[in-house]
Protein backbone atom coordinates (compact mmCIF):
# COMPACT_ATOMS: atom_id res chain seq x y z
CA UNK A 1 0.00 0.00 0.00
CA UNK A 2 1.62 3.36 -1.06
CA UNK A 3 2.67 5.69 1.75
CA UNK A 4 0.30 8.61 2.37
CA UNK A 5 1.89 12.07 2.57
CA UNK A 6 0.02 15.08 3.98
CA UNK A 7 1.09 18.34 2.25
CA UNK A 8 0.38 21.52 4.25
CA UNK A 9 0.68 24.94 2.59
CA UNK A 10 -1.56 27.99 2.30
CA UNK A 11 -0.69 28.47 -1.40
CA UNK A 12 -2.96 26.41 -3.64
CA UNK A 13 -0.52 26.24 -6.57
CA UNK A 14 2.21 24.81 -4.37
CA UNK A 15 -0.20 22.21 -2.96
CA UNK A 16 -1.23 21.02 -6.42
CA UNK A 17 2.34 21.03 -7.81
CA UNK A 18 3.79 19.06 -4.89
CA UNK A 19 0.83 16.66 -4.90
CA UNK A 20 1.28 15.86 -8.58
CA UNK A 21 5.03 15.40 -8.16
CA UNK A 22 4.63 12.99 -5.23
CA UNK A 23 1.85 11.03 -6.93
CA UNK A 24 4.07 10.52 -9.97
CA UNK A 25 6.69 9.13 -7.56
CA UNK A 26 4.17 6.57 -6.25
CA UNK A 27 2.88 8.26 -3.09
CA UNK A 28 -0.70 8.95 -2.04
CA UNK A 29 -1.31 12.56 -1.01
CA UNK A 30 -3.61 14.47 1.32
CA UNK A 31 -3.84 18.29 1.06
CA UNK A 32 -4.33 20.85 3.84
CA UNK A 33 -4.47 24.62 3.27
CA UNK A 34 -3.93 25.55 6.92
CA UNK A 35 -2.46 24.25 10.15
CA UNK A 36 -5.83 23.53 11.69
CA UNK A 37 -6.93 21.52 8.66
CA UNK A 38 -3.68 19.54 8.92
CA UNK A 39 -4.40 18.69 12.57
CA UNK A 40 -7.93 17.62 11.64
CA UNK A 41 -6.66 15.37 8.83
CA UNK A 42 -4.10 13.66 11.06
CA UNK A 43 -6.79 13.06 13.70
CA UNK A 44 -9.25 11.71 11.14
CA UNK A 45 -7.14 9.64 8.74
CA UNK A 46 -3.85 7.75 8.90
CA UNK A 47 -0.91 9.44 7.16
CA UNK A 48 2.68 8.21 6.97
CA UNK A 49 4.51 11.55 6.67
CA UNK A 50 3.86 15.31 6.63
CA UNK A 51 5.41 17.94 4.34
CA UNK A 52 4.62 21.37 5.83
CA UNK A 53 5.36 25.04 5.19
CA UNK A 54 6.65 27.23 8.01
CA UNK A 55 4.89 30.50 7.07
CA UNK A 56 1.09 30.20 7.22
CA UNK A 57 -1.46 32.85 8.24
CA UNK A 58 -3.67 31.24 10.87
CA UNK A 59 -1.12 29.09 12.64
CA UNK A 60 2.58 28.99 11.73
CA UNK A 61 4.20 25.69 10.85
CA UNK A 62 6.33 25.45 13.98
CA UNK A 63 3.24 25.72 16.18
CA UNK A 64 1.52 23.04 14.12
CA UNK A 65 4.67 20.91 14.36
CA UNK A 66 4.62 21.02 18.16
CA UNK A 67 0.93 20.02 18.18
CA UNK A 68 1.54 17.19 15.68
CA UNK A 69 4.41 15.89 17.80
CA UNK A 70 2.12 15.79 20.83
CA UNK A 71 -0.66 14.12 18.82
CA UNK A 72 1.48 11.62 16.87
CA UNK A 73 5.01 11.47 18.37
CA UNK A 74 6.30 9.00 15.76
CA UNK A 75 4.90 10.77 12.68
CA UNK A 76 7.80 12.01 10.48
CA UNK A 77 7.45 15.70 9.54
CA UNK A 78 9.51 17.57 6.93
CA UNK A 79 9.41 21.37 7.14
CA UNK A 80 9.87 23.71 4.15
CA UNK A 81 10.21 27.48 3.86
CA UNK A 82 11.01 30.20 1.31
CA UNK A 83 12.38 32.41 4.08
CA UNK A 84 14.34 29.84 6.00
CA UNK A 85 17.05 30.77 8.46
CA UNK A 86 19.47 28.65 10.43
CA UNK A 87 17.60 29.53 13.64
CA UNK A 88 14.29 28.39 12.13
CA UNK A 89 15.82 25.12 10.94
CA UNK A 90 17.38 24.46 14.35
CA UNK A 91 14.12 25.18 16.15
CA UNK A 92 12.19 22.91 13.77
CA UNK A 93 14.67 20.11 14.42
CA UNK A 94 14.39 20.60 18.18
CA UNK A 95 10.61 20.35 17.89
CA UNK A 96 10.94 16.98 16.15
CA UNK A 97 11.13 17.76 12.40
CA UNK A 98 12.92 15.05 10.43
CA UNK A 99 14.30 17.47 7.80
CA UNK A 100 14.17 21.11 6.68
CA UNK A 101 13.99 22.10 2.99
CA UNK A 102 14.27 25.51 1.34
CA UNK A 103 11.84 26.70 -1.34
CA UNK A 104 11.77 26.41 -4.26
CA UNK A 105 12.01 22.69 -3.67
CA UNK A 106 14.23 20.58 -5.88
CA UNK A 107 12.22 17.47 -6.76
CA UNK A 108 15.13 15.06 -6.27
CA UNK A 109 16.03 16.61 -2.93
CA UNK A 110 12.41 16.37 -1.78
CA UNK A 111 12.08 12.71 -2.77
CA UNK A 112 15.35 11.81 -1.04
CA UNK A 113 14.28 13.60 2.16
CA UNK A 114 10.89 11.91 2.13
CA UNK A 115 12.33 8.47 1.38
CA UNK A 116 14.89 8.85 4.18
CA UNK A 117 12.23 9.97 6.66
CA UNK A 118 10.02 6.97 5.90
CA UNK A 119 12.97 4.55 6.03
CA UNK A 120 14.08 5.99 9.35
CA UNK A 121 10.58 5.58 10.76
CA UNK A 122 10.34 1.98 9.55
CA UNK A 123 13.77 1.22 11.02
CA UNK A 124 12.78 2.69 14.39
CA UNK A 125 9.59 0.61 14.48
CA UNK A 126 11.55 -2.53 13.60
CA UNK A 127 14.16 -1.74 16.27
CA UNK A 128 11.46 -1.34 18.91
CA UNK A 129 9.95 -4.66 17.93
CA UNK A 130 13.34 -6.40 17.98
CA UNK A 131 14.14 -4.95 21.39
CA UNK A 132 10.79 -6.15 22.69
CA UNK A 133 11.39 -9.64 21.36
CA UNK A 134 15.15 -9.92 22.00
CA UNK A 135 16.15 -13.39 23.05
CA UNK A 136 12.78 -14.94 22.16
CA UNK A 137 13.35 -15.80 18.50
CA UNK A 138 15.47 -18.94 18.77
CA UNK A 139 13.94 -22.35 19.36
CA UNK A 140 16.18 -24.68 21.33
CA UNK A 141 16.01 -28.42 20.87
CA UNK A 142 17.50 -31.18 18.78
CA UNK A 143 15.16 -34.05 19.63
CA UNK A 144 12.80 -35.78 17.19
CA UNK A 145 9.81 -33.57 18.09
CA UNK A 146 11.68 -30.34 17.40
CA UNK A 147 13.26 -31.75 14.25
CA UNK A 148 9.77 -32.45 12.90
CA UNK A 149 8.76 -28.86 13.65
CA UNK A 150 11.88 -27.46 11.98
CA UNK A 151 11.17 -29.60 8.91
CA UNK A 152 7.56 -28.36 8.72
CA UNK A 153 8.68 -24.75 9.08
CA UNK A 154 11.26 -25.17 6.33
CA UNK A 155 8.69 -26.62 3.94
CA UNK A 156 5.77 -24.37 4.86
CA UNK A 157 7.37 -20.95 5.38
CA UNK A 158 8.05 -20.10 1.69
CA UNK A 159 4.43 -20.80 0.75
CA UNK A 160 1.40 -18.53 1.14
CA UNK A 161 -0.60 -21.25 2.90
CA UNK A 162 -2.30 -20.36 6.16
CA UNK A 163 -1.01 -22.24 9.20
CA UNK A 164 -2.75 -23.36 12.38
CA UNK A 165 -0.41 -23.95 15.33
CA UNK A 166 -1.83 -26.11 18.12
CA UNK A 167 -0.48 -26.87 21.55
CA UNK A 168 -0.76 -26.20 25.26
CA UNK A 169 -0.02 -22.82 26.80
CA UNK A 170 3.67 -22.01 27.06
CA UNK A 171 4.91 -24.42 24.38
CA UNK A 172 6.29 -21.70 22.08
CA UNK A 173 3.54 -21.30 19.48
CA UNK A 174 4.49 -17.67 18.87
CA UNK A 175 8.11 -18.68 18.24
CA UNK A 176 6.92 -21.05 15.52
CA UNK A 177 4.82 -18.27 13.98
CA UNK A 178 7.80 -15.90 13.99
CA UNK A 179 10.03 -18.56 12.44
CA UNK A 180 7.47 -19.05 9.67
CA UNK A 181 7.43 -15.30 8.99
CA UNK A 182 11.19 -14.86 9.13
CA UNK A 183 11.72 -17.67 6.63
CA UNK A 184 8.96 -16.55 4.26
CA UNK A 185 8.86 -14.27 1.23
CA UNK A 186 7.17 -11.73 3.51
CA UNK A 187 10.05 -11.44 5.97
CA UNK A 188 10.72 -7.82 4.91
CA UNK A 189 7.12 -6.98 5.83
CA UNK A 190 5.64 -6.54 9.31
CA UNK A 191 4.87 -9.31 11.80
CA UNK A 192 1.75 -8.23 13.69
CA UNK A 193 0.16 -10.22 16.50
CA UNK A 194 -3.16 -10.17 18.34
CA UNK A 195 -4.14 -12.32 21.31
CA UNK A 196 -7.84 -12.92 20.71
CA UNK A 197 -8.38 -14.00 24.32
CA UNK A 198 -6.92 -10.78 25.74
CA UNK A 199 -9.20 -8.34 23.88
CA UNK A 200 -12.73 -7.57 25.15
CA UNK A 201 -15.36 -8.95 22.77
CA UNK A 202 -16.77 -5.51 21.97
CA UNK A 203 -13.35 -4.19 20.93
CA UNK A 204 -11.93 -7.07 18.89
CA UNK A 205 -13.47 -5.85 15.62
CA UNK A 206 -11.79 -2.46 16.07
CA UNK A 207 -8.49 -4.19 16.91
CA UNK A 208 -8.62 -6.28 13.75
CA UNK A 209 -10.13 -3.85 11.24
CA UNK A 210 -9.49 -0.42 12.77
CA UNK A 211 -12.03 2.37 13.24
CA UNK A 212 -12.88 5.85 12.00
CA UNK A 213 -12.97 8.92 14.19
CA UNK A 214 -16.27 9.05 16.10
CA UNK A 215 -17.18 5.43 15.31
CA UNK A 216 -17.93 4.88 19.00
CA UNK A 217 -17.39 6.58 22.34
CA UNK A 218 -13.66 7.05 22.82
CA UNK A 219 -12.77 6.87 19.12
CA UNK A 220 -11.13 10.32 19.11
CA UNK A 221 -9.06 9.68 16.00
CA UNK A 222 -8.81 7.23 13.13
CA UNK A 223 -7.01 3.99 13.93
CA UNK A 224 -5.57 1.31 11.68
CA UNK A 225 -6.42 -2.25 12.58
CA UNK A 226 -4.10 -5.23 12.75
CA UNK A 227 -4.94 -6.30 9.19
CA UNK A 228 -3.89 -2.91 7.78
CA UNK A 229 -0.75 -2.86 9.90
CA UNK A 230 0.15 -6.35 8.64
CA UNK A 231 -0.27 -5.44 4.94
CA UNK A 232 2.29 -7.37 2.85
CA UNK A 233 3.36 -9.17 6.00
CA UNK A 234 2.06 -11.72 8.51
CA UNK A 235 -0.78 -11.48 11.03
CA UNK A 236 -0.52 -13.88 13.98
CA UNK A 237 -3.90 -14.53 15.63
CA UNK A 238 -3.10 -16.18 18.95
CA UNK A 239 -5.79 -18.09 20.86
CA UNK A 240 -8.17 -17.90 17.89
CA UNK A 241 -10.39 -20.47 19.61
CA UNK A 242 -11.49 -17.70 22.00
CA UNK A 243 -12.71 -15.40 19.23
CA UNK A 244 -16.43 -14.57 19.68
CA UNK A 245 -18.80 -16.23 17.21
CA UNK A 246 -20.03 -12.95 15.69
CA UNK A 247 -16.45 -11.97 14.87
CA UNK A 248 -15.64 -15.32 13.28
CA UNK A 249 -17.97 -14.66 10.33
CA UNK A 250 -16.43 -11.23 9.72
CA UNK A 251 -12.94 -12.70 9.84
CA UNK A 252 -13.98 -15.39 7.37
CA UNK A 253 -15.10 -12.71 4.89
CA UNK A 254 -11.75 -10.94 5.07
CA UNK A 255 -9.89 -14.23 4.55
CA UNK A 256 -12.08 -15.06 1.55
CA UNK A 257 -12.07 -11.67 -0.17
CA UNK A 258 -8.94 -9.89 1.09
CA UNK A 259 -10.83 -6.68 1.89
CA UNK A 260 -12.39 -4.95 4.88
CA UNK A 261 -14.03 -1.78 6.17
CA UNK A 262 -13.01 0.02 9.33
CA UNK A 263 -15.59 0.23 12.10
CA UNK A 264 -17.74 3.27 11.32
CA UNK A 265 -16.33 3.57 7.80
CA UNK A 266 -17.69 3.02 4.32
CA UNK A 267 -14.44 2.74 2.34
CA UNK A 268 -13.43 -0.78 1.30
CA UNK A 269 -9.72 -1.43 1.86
CA UNK A 270 -7.73 -4.14 0.12
CA UNK A 271 -5.22 -6.01 2.29
CA UNK A 272 -2.52 -8.54 1.43
CA UNK A 273 -1.89 -10.52 4.60
CA UNK A 274 -0.81 -14.07 5.43
CA UNK A 275 -2.65 -15.28 8.52
CA UNK A 276 -1.09 -17.68 11.01
CA UNK A 277 -3.39 -18.76 13.85
CA UNK A 278 -2.75 -20.58 17.11
CA UNK A 279 -4.91 -22.19 19.76
CA UNK A 280 -4.65 -24.27 22.92
CA UNK A 281 -8.13 -25.68 22.32
CA UNK A 282 -9.34 -28.65 20.31
CA UNK A 283 -11.14 -26.78 17.55
CA UNK A 284 -12.90 -29.90 16.27
CA UNK A 285 -14.55 -30.26 19.68
CA UNK A 286 -15.34 -26.53 19.66
CA UNK A 287 -17.03 -26.99 16.26
CA UNK A 288 -19.08 -29.91 17.58
CA UNK A 289 -20.13 -27.77 20.54
CA UNK A 290 -21.19 -24.93 18.21
CA UNK A 291 -18.56 -22.50 19.48
CA UNK A 292 -16.36 -22.35 16.37
CA UNK A 293 -17.28 -22.10 12.69
CA UNK A 294 -16.37 -25.14 10.64
CA UNK A 295 -15.82 -23.07 7.47
CA UNK A 296 -13.41 -20.76 9.32
CA UNK A 297 -11.55 -23.81 10.65
CA UNK A 298 -10.91 -25.07 7.13
CA UNK A 299 -9.80 -21.59 6.03
CA UNK A 300 -7.10 -21.28 8.69
CA UNK A 301 -6.08 -24.95 8.81
CA UNK A 302 -4.29 -25.37 5.46
CA UNK A 303 -1.18 -26.64 7.28
CA UNK A 304 -1.22 -27.65 10.94
CA UNK A 305 1.85 -27.65 13.18
CA UNK A 306 1.59 -29.14 16.67
CA UNK A 307 3.84 -27.70 19.35
CA UNK A 308 4.41 -30.54 21.85
CA UNK A 309 4.41 -30.06 25.63
CA UNK A 310 7.74 -30.16 27.39
CA UNK A 311 6.97 -33.51 29.02
CA UNK A 312 6.97 -35.05 25.52
CA UNK A 313 10.39 -33.67 24.59
CA UNK A 314 12.45 -34.28 27.72
CA UNK A 315 15.54 -34.90 25.61
CA UNK A 316 15.69 -31.12 25.01
CA UNK A 317 15.63 -30.20 28.71
CA UNK A 318 19.41 -30.10 29.32
CA UNK A 319 19.93 -27.71 26.40
CA UNK A 320 16.93 -25.57 27.37
CA UNK A 321 18.01 -25.34 31.01
CA UNK A 322 21.57 -24.47 30.03
CA UNK A 323 20.42 -21.79 27.57
CA UNK A 324 17.92 -20.20 29.98
CA UNK A 325 20.39 -20.28 32.86
CA UNK A 326 23.05 -18.41 30.87
CA UNK A 327 20.47 -15.85 29.71
CA UNK A 328 19.10 -15.36 33.23
CA UNK A 329 22.54 -14.91 34.78
CA UNK A 330 23.51 -12.31 32.15
CA UNK A 331 20.15 -10.52 32.45
CA UNK A 332 20.32 -10.26 36.24
CA UNK A 333 24.01 -9.43 36.52
CA UNK A 334 24.92 -12.75 38.15
CA UNK A 335 28.10 -14.70 37.58
CA UNK A 336 27.59 -17.89 35.54
CA UNK A 337 26.14 -20.85 37.46
CA UNK A 338 26.90 -24.52 36.90
CA UNK A 339 24.36 -27.30 37.46
CA UNK A 340 25.41 -30.37 39.42
CA UNK A 341 24.41 -33.71 37.83
CA UNK A 342 21.88 -34.31 40.62
CA UNK A 343 20.33 -30.85 40.13
CA UNK A 344 20.01 -31.41 36.40
CA UNK A 345 18.47 -34.84 36.99
CA UNK A 346 15.87 -33.35 39.34
CA UNK A 347 14.98 -30.54 36.93
CA UNK A 348 14.89 -32.88 33.94
CA UNK A 349 12.40 -35.21 35.64
CA UNK A 350 9.80 -32.57 36.50
CA UNK A 351 6.70 -32.36 34.27
CA UNK A 352 6.48 -28.54 33.79
CA UNK A 353 2.71 -28.16 33.31
CA UNK A 354 3.40 -24.55 32.23
CA UNK A 355 5.86 -25.89 29.63
CA UNK A 356 8.75 -23.77 28.32
CA UNK A 357 7.31 -20.60 29.85
CA UNK A 358 7.33 -22.19 33.32
CA UNK A 359 10.80 -23.62 32.81
CA UNK A 360 12.20 -20.23 31.81
CA UNK A 361 10.66 -18.56 34.87
CA UNK A 362 11.90 -21.28 37.25
CA UNK A 363 15.42 -21.10 35.85
CA UNK A 364 15.46 -17.29 36.20
CA UNK A 365 14.32 -17.66 39.81
CA UNK A 366 17.16 -20.11 40.33
CA UNK A 367 19.67 -17.65 38.84
CA UNK A 368 18.46 -14.90 41.19
CA UNK A 369 18.22 -16.91 44.42
CA UNK A 370 21.00 -19.49 44.17
CA UNK A 371 24.20 -18.39 45.93
CA UNK A 372 26.25 -20.69 43.68
CA UNK A 373 28.59 -21.13 41.99
CA UNK A 374 27.17 -24.68 41.61
CA UNK A 375 23.45 -25.43 41.74
CA UNK A 376 22.92 -28.35 44.09
CA UNK A 377 20.17 -30.95 44.21
CA UNK A 378 18.75 -29.13 47.24
CA UNK A 379 18.64 -25.86 45.30
CA UNK A 380 16.74 -27.57 42.50
CA UNK A 381 14.24 -29.24 44.82
CA UNK A 382 13.54 -25.93 46.59
CA UNK A 383 13.02 -24.31 43.20
CA UNK A 384 10.23 -26.65 42.07
CA UNK A 385 6.64 -26.19 43.28
CA UNK A 386 6.00 -28.22 46.39
CA UNK A 387 3.42 -30.97 46.53
CA UNK A 388 3.88 -32.06 42.93
CA UNK A 389 5.37 -35.51 42.32
CA UNK A 390 8.40 -35.85 40.09
CA UNK A 391 7.59 -38.52 37.47
CA UNK A 392 10.26 -41.01 36.45
CA UNK A 393 12.19 -40.12 33.33
CA UNK A 394 11.30 -42.55 30.53
CA UNK A 395 14.02 -44.95 29.53
CA UNK A 396 15.04 -44.64 25.88
CA UNK A 397 14.07 -47.57 23.65
CA UNK A 398 16.25 -48.87 20.90
CA UNK A 399 15.26 -51.00 17.89
CA UNK A 400 16.70 -54.43 17.20
CA UNK A 401 18.25 -56.62 19.89
CA UNK A 402 20.41 -53.89 21.39
CA UNK A 403 19.59 -53.12 25.05
CA UNK A 404 18.55 -49.56 25.94
CA UNK A 405 20.70 -47.41 28.19
CA UNK A 406 19.37 -46.72 31.70
CA UNK A 407 18.31 -43.22 32.72
CA UNK A 408 18.92 -41.35 35.94
CA UNK A 409 15.50 -41.09 37.58
CA UNK A 410 13.94 -39.27 40.50
CA UNK A 411 11.65 -41.18 42.83
CA UNK A 412 8.04 -40.04 43.06
CA UNK A 413 7.88 -37.54 45.96
CA UNK A 414 9.43 -34.13 45.38
CA UNK A 415 11.56 -34.47 48.48
CA UNK A 416 12.57 -38.05 47.75
CA UNK A 417 16.11 -39.22 47.04
CA UNK A 418 17.69 -39.34 43.61
CA UNK A 419 18.47 -42.98 42.83
CA UNK A 420 19.94 -45.05 40.05
CA UNK A 421 18.53 -48.44 38.95
CA UNK A 422 20.36 -51.02 41.01
CA UNK A 423 21.02 -53.58 38.33
CA UNK A 424 20.18 -51.88 35.08
CA UNK A 425 22.02 -53.28 32.08
CA UNK A 426 24.34 -55.62 34.04
CA UNK A 427 27.78 -55.88 32.50
CA UNK A 428 27.10 -52.90 30.25
CA UNK A 429 27.21 -49.14 30.55
CA UNK A 430 26.90 -47.59 34.03
CA UNK A 431 26.91 -43.89 34.91
CA UNK A 432 29.81 -42.66 37.03
CA UNK A 433 29.07 -40.42 39.96
CA UNK A 434 31.66 -37.85 38.83
CA UNK A 435 29.98 -37.39 35.43
CA UNK A 436 27.60 -34.62 34.45
CA UNK A 437 24.16 -35.67 33.27
CA UNK A 438 25.04 -34.82 29.67
CA UNK A 439 28.25 -36.87 29.87
CA UNK A 440 26.25 -39.83 31.14
CA UNK A 441 23.84 -39.52 28.22
CA UNK A 442 26.72 -39.27 25.72
CA UNK A 443 28.42 -42.36 27.19
CA UNK A 444 25.18 -44.28 26.91
CA UNK A 445 24.68 -43.22 23.30
CA UNK A 446 28.29 -44.11 22.48
CA UNK A 447 27.83 -47.59 23.99
CA UNK A 448 24.59 -48.17 22.08
CA UNK A 449 26.05 -47.12 18.73
CA UNK A 450 29.15 -49.27 19.21
CA UNK A 451 26.99 -52.32 20.00
CA UNK A 452 24.71 -51.75 17.02
CA UNK A 453 27.69 -51.35 14.67
CA UNK A 454 29.15 -54.59 16.02
CA UNK A 455 25.76 -56.26 15.53
CA UNK A 456 25.59 -55.08 11.88
CA UNK A 457 29.28 -55.77 11.17
CA UNK A 458 29.90 -52.01 10.67
CA UNK A 459 27.03 -51.60 8.19
CA UNK A 460 26.21 -47.92 8.80
CA UNK A 461 22.94 -47.90 6.87
CA UNK A 462 21.60 -50.93 8.74
CA UNK A 463 22.74 -49.48 12.08
CA UNK A 464 20.91 -46.23 11.34
CA UNK A 465 17.78 -48.19 10.42
CA UNK A 466 17.85 -50.21 13.64
CA UNK A 467 18.20 -47.01 15.70
CA UNK A 468 15.46 -45.33 13.64
CA UNK A 469 17.77 -42.48 12.61
CA UNK A 470 18.37 -40.87 9.25
CA UNK A 471 21.74 -41.87 7.87
CA UNK A 472 23.01 -38.27 7.79
CA UNK A 473 21.95 -37.72 11.40
CA UNK A 474 23.61 -41.00 12.37
CA UNK A 475 26.94 -39.83 10.88
CA UNK A 476 26.64 -36.49 12.73
CA UNK A 477 25.93 -38.32 15.97
CA UNK A 478 28.99 -40.54 15.50
CA UNK A 479 31.17 -37.50 14.80
CA UNK A 480 29.83 -35.65 17.85
CA UNK A 481 30.60 -38.68 20.05
CA UNK A 482 34.10 -39.09 18.64
CA UNK A 483 33.35 -42.38 16.92
CA UNK A 484 34.99 -43.27 13.61
CA UNK A 485 33.15 -44.81 10.69
CA UNK A 486 33.46 -48.56 10.38
CA UNK A 487 35.28 -50.51 7.73
CA UNK A 488 32.22 -51.54 5.71
CA UNK A 489 30.13 -49.08 3.67
CA UNK A 490 26.49 -49.49 2.67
Amino acid sequence: MPAAVLIVDDEKNILLTLSQSLQLAGYRTELASSGQVALDVVSARPVDAVLMDVKMPDMDGLTVLSKLTALKPDLPVIMMSGHGTIDTAVKATQLGARDFLEKPLARDRLLVALRNALKHQAAMEELQELRAQLGRFDMVGGGPAMQRIFSLIQRTAPSEGRVLITGENGTGKELIARALHQNSKRKAGPFVKLNCAAVPHDLIESELFGHEKGAFTGAVSVRRGKFELAHEGTLFLDEIGDMPAAMQSKLLRVLQEGELERVGGAETLKVDVRVIAATNKNLEKEIAAGRFREDLYYRINVVQIHSPPLRERREDLPDLIDTFLREACAKNGRRPLALSPDALAVMSAYDYPGNVRELRNLVERLAILCEGPVVSRTDALELLPRGRPLPPMPEPTVGGDVPAAPSVVVSAPAAGPVTEPAAANPGGWRPRVDQTFREQVEDAEREIIQRVLAHTHDNVTEAARILDLERGHFYKKMKALGLRRGQSEA
